[in-house]
């Protein structure tokens, strides 16, 4: 147990949804008869559930602040419709059709930004007021119908698409197996960086064992995954939305743990008064995350219109829900303050894989609703119960160990704060 304390980094008690991830994952592959870990159904969901793990990203954010998000749905569709009109009506190539859904993010993303940041509006009402003002917006400009995309636009690779594969006569895919190689290769130049700046600082790197197993737990899912993905279906690879995905993981993953508007989040979402006193912009941060939400939730309709190659008034409903469960079932605080990226990334998984196996065993819609929401009820309550047991998450320590070295302003250890109301 101490062995395996040490490759981990905490009490494995507090691995819980990586656990529950793997044992979703042998589950639905006992119970389907291998259809879960089958390449075209790996495919197939990483395509059509990619959309829940981007907006976990946004959400993350905004939930490690001290706030929520309800209208990342609607903002979603009302970006959906933009651009399937300009693409369908107006003729626009679709660079320049993304663009301006990224742009109608911004702005949506402004405009409720300025009401928490600046006027003091908590964040559940104007996100609330938004869910409903977006819904409307984008039955309007959509005349209550869907808009489709012409068959042969090039939009909808960004959706359904796939990694180019130069066809040399090799069974498997090329670029992803030269995608996987790539990744390992970064997950052990990961570990010897690591280990070189643990001597540099003069802490103790810990045994060489260690890092050696947990390198090579990694390798071997990461091997799996891109025999499983380079060995599908003629015509098929690796995802890009599965590849945007990733980028999108490493990108923020940066931002939130090595920048300065990052510390400053979890700064905010951990006590906001004591980071107003050390100087953070408080309007700044609640500003940011409240925007930079919007263009994702923006882009991730974008995704789902390229995949459907089509837009209606049905996009998004029920998207914010989904992105906030796999925030908390990833190890985020309810009260503010505790998050990662991965962590939200890996719940967005869980809710993927739930969904998927659910119906390839073919449950029905009710019952897959009572089970994710019995697993979110879960989820929480065990987080909630170990810290009010004195022991932090694997997530909070993980998070204070990546904070630690570079934090301008170090957030406080406490999982009870006030209440940011203004954030004045």
């Amino acid at each position: 147990m101490d062995k395996v304390k040490k490759i981990f980094g905490g009490d494995t008690r507090q691995l819980g949804m990586i656990f529950a991830l793997v044992a979703l994952i042998i589950f639905f592959q006992i119970w389907t008869d291998g259809l879960t870990l089958n390449s075209g159904n790996l495919i197939s969901l990483t395509q059509q559930y990619a959309y829940i793990s981007v907006l976990s990203i946004g959400m993350l954010m905004v939930i490690v602040a001290g706030h929520i998000d309800l209208s990342v749905g609607s903002v979603a569709a009302f970006a959906g419709i933009i651009v399937a009109i300009s693409v369908n009506q107006w003729h626009w190539p679709w660079p320049l059709a993304l663009l301006l859904g990224l742009g109608v993010g911004a702005v949506v993303g402004a405009w409720q930004g300025f009401w928490v940041a600046y006027v003091g509006v908590p964040a559940f009402i104007v996100t609330l007021a938004g869910m409903l003002i977006f819904r409307g917006a984008n039955q309007f400009v959509g005349n209550s119908t869907s808009v489709s995309l012409p068959a042969s636009d090039s939009f909808a690779f960004i959706g359904s698409g796939y990694l180019p594969d130069p066809a040399w006569g090799v069974q498997l895919n090329l670029s992803t197996v030269i995608l996987g190689v790539l990744a390992i290769g970064g997950v052990v130049a990961r570990e010897v960086l690591l280990r070189r700046r643990g001597r540099r600082m003069g802490a103790d790197a810990g045994p060489l064992w260690v890092a050696v197993v947990r390198a090579a737990l990694l390798i071997a899912v990461i091997s799996g995954a891109t025999y499983l993905f380079a060995k599908g279906p003629l015509g098929t690879s690796f995802p890009i939305a599965g590849l945007i995905l990733v980028v999108l993981v490493l990108g923020y993953s940066f931002l939130a743990n090595r920048t300065i508007i990052g510390r400053h989040i979890y700064a905010v979402g951990g006590n906001w008064r004591a980071a107003e006193l050390s100087g953070v912009r408080i309007r700044r941060v609640n500003f940011f995350v409240m925007m930079n939400m919007s263009i994702i939730a923006a882009f991730a309709g974008e995704m789902w219109v390229a995949r459907a190659a089509a837009s209606g008034p049905g996009d998004g409903i029920g998207w914010e829900l989904d992105a906030i469960a796999a925030v908390f079932i990833g190890g985020a605080a309810v009260s503010g303050g505790i998050g990662t990226i991965v962590g939200s990334v890996v719940g967005g998984l869980v809710i993927a894989v739930l969904n998927n196996g659910l119906s390839l065993l073919g449950v029905s819609s009710d019952r897959v609703q009572i089970i994710k929401g019995l697993v979110l009820l879960v989820a929480v309550g065990v987080d909630v119960y170990s810290k009010s047991r004195g022991r932090p998450s694997i997530i909070a320590r993980l998070q204070r160990r990546a904070l630690a070295p570079t934090a301008e302003v170090s957030p406080p250890d406490t999982e009870s704060r006030d209440q940011q109301g203004g954030d004045s």
